[in-house]
Order: C-alpha cells, then sequence, then structure tokens
C-alpha cells in the first residue's frame, strides 16, 4: 500500500490507483466525462484536473498514477489537493472549452435531469462566455433502431468507442477527423450491430446518445423506479424498471459485480413495448371453434368441467420460461393434488435432471468465477446469443491475458478468438479420452472450465451427451478441490428454478414433447408455454400474458402477469436466487399467476393451502430453503458430476446446433415488440442502410 495525503487527510491505497481513485478513497469527489472504471484511460476530457505539490500546472488525475508521485523532500507522502484555487479555476476553464460548441439545448434534451455536462456546469460553470463564434455543427448519424444521435452535443470523451471495442468487442463506432473537425461515428452510417449497443447510452456523459424508442416519452422526475432481475435469459441481470402509472417506460442495469457489473444487453433493455402491445387482459373460452370474453367464473367452470371428467394419467402440465419459482410451485401443488404424474418445464426437450444432483445442471464456476478460468471449452452452445452480458465477462477474461478457447459445434461470430475444434459428440468424446489436442491445454490448465450449451443437451440423445460432457470434465481436471468448471449455460429464466422444484415427469408420467405430441394427453395445462407445438385433439388451458402460440392453441384462456408486473423469485443458470418486484399492475382483469392457480383450485375441489403470496412463500422456503437466500450461490455437491459422468447412454453422431436462433425473438415480450422485430429484421439483413 502507499500513503498520500489528499486535502489534508492521509490514506493509504494500492500504488497501482490512479490519483482519482486515491481522492475518491479518501472521500473527495472528482468530476469527470471521459473516465469509467470498466473503460480504459483516454484521459482527454480533462475535467478531473487535481493540484500535485510540486507540480507547476494542475495534472489529469485519471491519468496519473500514485506511484508516479515524487515524495517530500524529506519522504513525507505526496499531497494532492481538490479543492484549492487552481484546480477550481482550471475546472472552470475546461467547463468553459466544453462548452463553447456546446448547443446548450437542455429544455428539450432526453438527458435532461440526467446529464453529467449539465450536473457539472451547475457547479463549475460561469454565468458568461468569452467566445463570440458560431458553434460548431455537426451531421447526425443513423447507427440503427436503438441508439439516437444528437452529435451536436457530443464532447468527444470516447466513451461509447472504447466501450464497444473493449467491452462489447465490436467495434462499430470510432473517431475521424482532428482537433475540431473530429467526429464520432459508425464510419460508413450503418447501424450497430452489437447486441450490447445500448449501454453506450448509461455512458454518454451527455445527451449526443440517448435511447431513440424511449425519446420524448417522459422525464426521469416522473418516473417510479424498481429494482428487478432480467427474465430474458438465464443471466438475472439486475434491472431497474421505471414505471408511470400502468406502464413501464423503460428498463435500465443496476450494478451488480457478481452477475452483470453494469451491462444489459439490448433485448433486456428495449423489450419494454412489448410488455403493452397484444397483451391478454380478460379470460377467453373457446365456443364454436372461436375464442370469446368470459367471465372468471365461466373461464374456471369450463376448465374444472374438463378436468373432472378427465382421468389424472390423461393430464399434462408444461411450464414455460419465463415463470417465477412461486408459481412453479403452486403449478406443481395443483398437478400433485390432481394426482398428475405428467408435469414437465423443459419444453425444449432438454435432458437435464435433478436426479443427477444440482450440480449436474449448474453453472458451476459461476459467471464471476468466468475471470478466474484460464482455459475454456464450449460445448453446443453460442453465448453471444444466449447470454450476451455472460459472453461479455468471457471477452473480458481473454482480454486479461492468454486464454484458450476451444469450440465444439457451430462456428458462430464471438467476440474473442476461439478454436472450432469440431461439430459434434465426436469431438467432444476425444476430449474426454484425451486424444485430442486440446484436451492436453485443458488438463495444463489450473481451472478449466467446460461450458455446456443447450444446444448440446435439447436432443434426443441429450442425456448422453451431458454425461459425455461431465466425463470429460472430469478427465481434464476441471472439477476438483476448489473449483468446479463444468458449467451448464441455460436459456430459460425459469429452468433451472424448476429443476430445483422437480418439475419433471414422475413415475409413469410423459415429458412435454409426448404430451403436446398427438394423443400424449386429454387435458394440457400451459403456464405461460410458447415455445412448444401442441397436437390436435387436447383441451388446453393457457395461464400467460400474450396472444402467443400458447394463447392461439387454447381452448381457456386465463390471462397472467408479465415479470414486471409481480413479485417473483428466479433463480439464475448459476444457482442465484434474485427477487424481481412489482414495478407496475397487470392490465384489465389479468392476475398474478399463482393467485389463478389458486382460486382454479378452489373450483376444481382440490384447493391449495395458501391465501397469499406471504403464506405460498412460507411453505415453499419451508421445502426449499435456499429460495430464501437471496443473492447468494451455495455450491453444489460436485459428487453429482461423477456420478453423472458413470452414467450409460449412446451419442448420435449429428453435430450440434444452437439453442437460440434468433437472439430478439425467443419469448412471447420479446415477438410481442416492434422495437425486437426490428432488431430480428436488422440481424438478417432485411433492412436498408439508412434511416428513410
Amino acid at each position: 500500500m502507499a500513503k498520500i495525503i489528499v486535502d489534508g487527510t492521509e490514506v493509504d491505497v494500492p500504488p497501482e490507483y490512479t490519483l482519482l481513485q486515491a481522492c475518491e478513497a479518501a472521500g473527495a469527489e472528482i468530476p469527470r466525462f471521459c473516465f469509467h472504471e470498466r473503460l480504459s484511460i483516454a484521459g482527454n476530457c480533462r475535467m478531473c484536473l487535481v493540484e500535485v505539490k510540486g507540480s507547476p500546472k494542475p495534472v489529469a488525475s485519471c491519468a496519473w498514477g500514485v506511484r508516479d508521485c515524487r515524495p517530500g523532500p524529506n519522504g513525507e507522502p505526496p499531497v494532492v489537493s481538490t479543492r484549492s484555487p487552481m484546480v477550481k479555476k482550471a475546472r472552470e476553464g475546461v467547463m468553459e472549452f466544453l462548452l463553447i460548441n456546446h448547443p446548450l439545448d437542455c429544455p428539450i434534451c432526453d438527458q435532461g435531469g440526467e446529464c453529467d455536462l449539465q450536473d457539472q456546469a451547475m457547479a463549475y460553470g460561469v454565468d458568461t462566455t468569452r467566445f463570440e463564434e458560431n458553434k460548431r455543427a455537426v451531421e447526425d448519424k443513423y447507427i440503427g433502431p436503438l441508439v439516437k444521435t444528437q452529435m451536436n452535443r457530443c464532447i468527444q470523451c470516447t466513451r461509447c468507442v472504447r466501450f464497444t471495442t473493449e467491452v462489447a468487442g465490436v467495434p462499430d463506432l470510432g473517431a475521424i477527423g482532428r482537433g475540431e473537425d473530429m467526429e464520432i461515428t459508425s464510419y460508413l452510417e450503418s447501424a450497430m450491430s452489437s447486441e450490447l449497443q445500448g449501454n453506450v447510452i448509461d455512458l454518454c456523459p451527455v445527451g449526443a446518445l440517448t435511447s431513440k424508442p424511449y425519446a420524448f416519452k417522459a422525464r426521469p422526475w416522473e418516473l417510479s423506479k424498481t429494482e428487478s432481475v432480467d427474465v430474458m435469459d438465464a443471466v438475472g441481470s439486475s434491472i431497474r424498471v421505471d414505471g408511470r402509472g400502468r406502464e413501464v417506460m423503460r428498463i435500465l442495469p443496476r450494478l451488480n459485480e457478481a452477475v452483470n457489473e453494469e451491462w444489459i444487453s439490448d433485448k433486456t433493455r428495449f423489450i419494454w413495448d412489448g410488455l403493452k402491445t397484444q397483451r391478454l387482459d380478460k379470460p377467453y373460452v373457446r365456443q364454436n371453434g372461436k375464442l370469446r370474453p368470459a367471465s372468471w367464473g365461466e373461464a374456471f367452470a369450463a376448465v374444472a368441467a374438463k378436468a373432472k371428467a378427465t382421468a389424472p394419467a390423461r393430464m399434462g402440465f408444461v411450464a414455460g420460461d419465463l415463470a417465477s419459482v412461486e408459481e412453479l410451485y403452486a403449478f406443481r401443488e395443483l398437478a400433485k393434488a390432481l394426482g398428475v404424474a405428467s408435469i414437465d418445464a423443459r419444453q425444449d426437450g432438454t435432458k437435464l435432471h435433478p436426479k443427477f444432483g444440482r450440480a449436474s445442471y449448474l453453472f458451476n464456476a459461476t459467471i464471476l468465477g468466468i475471470e478466474d478460468a484460464d482455459a475454456i471449452l464450449i460445448v453446443g452452445s453460442n453465448p453471444r446469443k444466449e447470454a450476451p452480458v455472460l459472453n461479455a465477462r468471457i471477452r473480458k477474461r481473454w482480454r486479461m491475458g492468454t486464454l484458450p478457447i476451444g469450440v465444439i459445434g457451430e462456428a458462430a461470430e464471438l467476440t474473442y478468438d476461439a478454436q472450432v475444434l469440431g461439430a459434434g459428440p465426436e469431438t467432444l468424446a476425444a476430449i474426454a479420452d484425451g486424444s485430442h489436442s486440446f484436451a492436453a491445454t485443458l488438463k495444463n490448465a489450473k481451472k478449466p472450465l467446460v461450458l455446456v450449451g443447450q444446444g448440446a443437451l435439447a436432443r434426443a440423445d441429450g442425456e448422453a451427451v451431458l454425461a459425455l460432457a461431465a466425463k470429460a470434465a472430469l478427465a481434464v481436471g476441471a472439477v476438483k478441490d476448489g473449483w468446479n468448471g463444468f458449467s451448464v449455460l441455460h436459456t430459460a429464466a425459469a429452468r433451472v428454478g424448476a429443476l430445483d422444484l422437480g418439475l419433471v415427469p414422475g413415475e409413469g408420467g410423459s415429458d412435454a414433447v409426448a404430451m403436446t405430441n398427438a394423443g400424449g394427453a386429454d387435458l394440457l395445462v400451459l403456464l405461460g408455454a410458447d415455445e412448444i407445438d401442441v397436437a390436435p385433439g387436447a383441451f388446453v388451458v393457457y395461464v400467460g400474458t400474450h396472444g402467443d402460440r400458447g394463447a392461439h392453441r387454447a381452448d381457456v384462456i386465463l390471462p397472467g402477469a408479465a415479470y414486471t408486473e409481480k413479485s417473483g423469485t428466479y433463480v439464475n443458470t448459476e444457482g442465484r436466487a434474485q427477487l424481481a418486484n412489482r414495478a407496475t399492475f397487470a392490465p384489465g382483469d389479468a392476475k398474478e399467476d399463482w393467485a389463478i392457480l389458486r382460486a382454479l383450485s378452489e373450483v376444481i375441489g382440490k384447493k391449495l393451502p395458501f391465501d397469499s403470496l406471504n403464506q405460498l412463500r412460507a411453505a415453499l422456503y419451508a421445502e426449499k430453503p435456499g429460495f430464501a437466500a437471496l443473492d447468494r450461490v451455495e455450491a453444489a455437491d460436485p459428487a453429482a458430476i461423477e456420478a453423472l459422468a458413470n452414467a450409460a447412454g449412446t451419442v448420435d453422431k449429428a453435430p450440434f446446433h444452437g439453442a437460440v436462433a434468433d437472439l430478439y425473438l425467443t419469448n412471447p415480450i420479446a415477438r410481442a415488440s416492434a422495437i425486437m422485430a426490428e432488431c430480428s429484421a436488422l440481424a438478417k439483413g432485411r433492412m436498408p442502410l439508412a434511416a428513410e
């Protein structure tokens, strides 16, 4: 540690700290525009100037290291002042220069109320300017449907350029020209292609880059702000939902070092318009081949009549990908009360099963643990499509130093260098028996990570592939004392919680695929299950939020609440339980899913033993205390992986294919979103290069 005196306070800080970090450790507030903790140092805004004793001029604290400071003549610690007259005058001068060309259109700027320049101008600005020249004018750029540009406001901090290049790994933006003619642009004025591009909106310290879909919709002080959890993938990113009345206006990231740092994917950020369209806001009953609006009593009566006339062996329960733990628990209890063994939450056909132990279906290395890995094998997965934020974490580790990455499956355009080892199980078997050259690379690593995706597991031979992956992980030393690198990457937010609750077929029961095939069941209850086709013949009860695939096939529709409209627990791919809070209320007559199931159970004559969400959670926590341990990851017993590796099974030679074909259209909320539809079309190359 190094000693340094900041504004008269002596502090001990690591010598690799910058002066800016040291000053903040001492409690001093340092203004900045270009500096960001997760980006490389640019040192080009000069707003963070401080006075260092012995220096003839102010020093840019973001670019000056503590170890570079000269001690006093008698070995005294370096002395830094952040409030001296020299510093005040220097910062006021910098602010005056920044405002020379700034258009000062604060009243109409969408960044108003959240603008760093606006805030700091209040502290360091003056009420007059000494410059009379015309302001510089820059033509606005088209960079896609998500980010709106007002480049007259740009102060050339280059945060956006550094983010796209370093974190996102897709260098969409850059600077052209020099001096006053410098411009931030996408070079050929094409849409940005990164799936993390929306984060530049948060990074921009002025109103140059703002949210295009949200533009002029609301002011920040009008919005109620609710902390929640993302369910667009299984990463469980921490988010903040901003609402006004019954409407979600925008979604922003929250800081969570262990999960998403401060980034979220574009699907997470811009999904909010899908929460408003194609919503189910009243019950429906199919009559004479057509759905008609009905009362809750009519809908429940229709379901109860069919349930009482159907044998439990001919009933099936299928849970979807966006369900919270609470409603999954109620769903399971209703099936149990009816004596139904055919219950499944794996609508994609994956062969993961709690019988193998919890370690067999978790991302055991943890998301934060990716930064400790020194070799990675990716099996049947494209993390860039399946979990963009987790993919950014892999890139972060890759940028830290040497990281060999091997891929078994499709050759995907990842944001880091990866070697395609093969297409299918044969290559995985070669890794397991040590005959492949990459096996030696993994064995020589101290903490190898084997990432198994749903593309390898959602096949007829998925169980055998899972066992083979476990065998490979053990063979290369990925599972040992202090490290468990066997990591399953899920794509569904509800999957881990469902497996923890045991939502898999009981003795004599059918899985989701068998239930939904012709003749598989006479009565099917779908809890938001929209990613599976139901063959003709079955009577379908759909509990969900949108007029998607499940609702089109349904005979009775019971409208539920979306993830922003209820309080619910979600367990992410690493087994971390997190609480999503209600930000707004469901539209029309729609109710929370657990309440629908509770009311339905009473009409059927199998009343569930809870009358409130608190009572439900009390019963849930009594059975599974882990759900009450919020935001903690408890290591699963690695013995399960050894048992899994010994499981018998024959693998098919067919190559692995990614589980996500279209990043932007993976669930009913996304498919209802016009913004996601435009992003999907752009990704497929069907959109023009410039806005009309």
